[in-house]
């Protein structure tokens, strides 16, 4: 969720479970990133959402943010771990950023190369593996801004980038955030009939002049409140229109507004990728 003013957000994450079309198969994990300025408020947990008494508060206590990114792992890669639980979390520049990955890339530790140990993986999996590699490529950008972060068209450019690179080895539907702008990468996954293909992320867009979502039956209570709201998922929460995001496109959100869009062709690829990109 990307919004213009913060709200109370609160989760039913079994909810959202099914509402993903694979009602039970997700209990290996789950996470939720609320961010504040700079920071995030994260809280995760290896074990099944419907077994937690920390997401029964948190479905009437979540803190108000107006970036709030969760997850609900499937494990593919990696034991059931709080270590490979996601979204996962770093800081560069001086901010919290977050990742969440919905897919699977076997090889990737194969393919792209980690110069350095500035970001290093805690877990197993590839999600993770590929949030430090993202970062270590944003980190050269990231280090050259002073009071403000680099613009979001640089950002979205290594983003998309990065992205395209990926995609060959696998489902690699992302979601990323620095706390000023959200990234979104829909690519392909597992739909209801078991085939795997696109769309791999679908997304709402509300503003204050248009009826307020109703999201009482999708997993998401959010208090109510006039203003602008974008929301991004894996399947459509609601009845309403949700645009099924292009096959390899990257979107970036900030304040509840698109505000910029790409998609990057597959080109050629070199033979293994260098984590730090030149900038």
């Amino acid at each position: 969720m990307s919004s213009r003013f913060p709200t109370s957000v609160g989760f039913s994450l079994e909810t959202l479970a099914r509402r993903g079309g694979l009602d039970g198969p997700h209990k290996d994990g789950w996470g939720v990133a609320y961010f504040e300025d700079r920071d995030v408020f994260l809280l995760r947990e290896s074990s099944p959402a419907a077994e937690s008494g920390l997401v029964r508060f948190i479905e009437k206590n979540g803190p108000p943010s107006n970036l709030v990114l969760s997850h609900i792992r499937l494990a593919t890669q990696g034991e059931p771990a709080l270590r490979n639980t996601q979204p996962f979390q770093r800081e560069l520049g001086g901010r919290a950023h977050v990742f969440a990955h919905n897919g699977n890339m076997p090889g990737i530790k194969d393919e792209c190369c980690l110069d350095s140990r500035r970001f290093t993986p805690v877990g197993d999996t590839d999600s993770e593996f590929a949030f430090c590699c993202l970062l270590a490529r944003l980190g050269k950008l990231w280090d050259r801004a002073t009071d403000s972060p680099p613009s979001v068209d640089a950002r979205l450019a290594l983003v998309a980038d990065f992205a395209a690179w990926l995609r060959p080895l696998g489902s690699f539907n992302f979601v990323y955030s620095d706390g000023d702008a959200l990234f979104v990468h829909a690519h392909r996954r597992t739909q209801s009939d078991g085939d795997v293909r696109p769309p791999g992320l679908h997304l709402l867009v509300r503003s204050c002049n248009e009826q307020a979502v109703d999201l009482s039956q999708s997993g998401i209570m959010l208090a109510p409140l006039a203003q602008q709201l974008a929301l991004v998922a894996s399947v459509p929460l609601t009845d309403e229109p949700w645009e099924p995001i292009s096959e390899g496109e990257v979107i970036a959100l900030t304040q509840g507004v698109v505000c910029a869009r790409m998609k990057n062709s597959d080109g050629a690829r070199p033979a293994r990728l260098n984590a730090v990109a030149p900038v």
